[in-house]
């Protein structure tokens, strides 16, 4: 079983950092930086190979550390928590229902009611497929990875509050390339946004045990083609939202005896704790 001592501890976190930010802004100082790039490589948008890259780097670090220090084993113990899918009925509601209510209510603030103008069938499932595997995926290394390093030795808030700022750091490229949809969008709420979030996601793993399904499940909801353009209220509301969770389950914000702390569980190992602790 995956346990603190085993080669994942606070070095690997530093390591996965490092090459997660170098992957994603190197990807990005290597076309800005080149002259003539932009002719040679196509303008930047959310389709572009090195903007893939770029968001899929967390993911990529996160592969390439689990290998080295778990090998294949480790690997497919790492990725059987995607296959986990049990979580309490209020996260559920709040993936299904409350992301698209916080879109819509956001667009209503900013005086652009949500009024759908959804593209032919095909064309919106071509957006949506290339978007789950797009934003999602990033969260195999920020909640799937990074998260349980982090809570071996802080509690879930700090945990939360410390990757927050290192995600919305890592983001900002993507808020001022041209050409991506982020561009457009001030940074800092877009910044205070990430933090948020990144306490609700907090809150939603260690309520399921560590499951990955739920948190990559909740990033696509969040990158959906389906929901209007609800900056900046939006972040604020999930910041209000982020707000109440902490003071509603400030017991396990702030101890680390529910906090998942394993990147690698053993599949029995899972089977049990979900057996014996059933999320609420």
């Amino acid at each position: 079983m995956d346990k603190p001592g085993n080669g994942l501890g606070l070095r690997t976190l530093l390591a996965f950092l490092l090459l997660s930010f170098g992957l994603s802004w190197g990807a990005m100082g290597l076309y800005f930086g080149i002259p003539g790039a932009a002719e040679l490589l196509g303008a930047v948008s959310n389709h572009h190979p090195l903007f893939i890259l770029a968001v899929h780097a967390p993911a990529i670090s996160a592969f390439a550390l689990i290998l080295w220090h778990g090998g294949p084993e480790g690997l497919r113990r790492f990725l059987l928590r995607v296959l986990l899918w049990r979580a309490g009925a209020g996260w559920w509601a709040f993936l299904l229902l409350g992301v698209p209510l916080v879109y819509a209510l956001g667009a209503a603030l900013g005086g652009n009611p949500f009024r759908p103008d959804l593209p032919h069938l095909p064309a919106l499932v071509g957006a949506m497929l290339f978007m789950l595997v797009l934003g999602p995926v990033e969260e195999f290394g920020w909640r799937g990875f990074a998260l349980p390093i982090l809570q071996r030795s802080l509690a879930p808030l700090w945990a939360a509050l410390g990757i927050g700022v290192v995600w919305g750091l890592w983001r900002l490229p993507a808020s001022s390339m041209s050409g991506a949809v982020q561009s457009s969008w001030s940074f800092l709420p877009f910044f205070a946004g990430s933090v948020a979030l990144s306490v609700l996601m907090t809150a939603l793993v260690n309520d399921a045990k560590g499951i990955l399904l739920l948190p990559v499940l909740l990033q696509f909801q969040l990158n959906s083609p389906l929901w209007p353009d609800a900056q900046p209220y939006d972040n604020a509301l999930f910041a209000a939202l982020a707000l109440v969770v902490v003071l509603v389950r400030r017991d396990r914000m702030l101890s680390r005896s529910n906090a998942v702390t394993e990147v690698m569980p053993s599949a029995p190992g899972i089977s049990s704790t979900w057996a014996k602790r059933p999320a609420t």
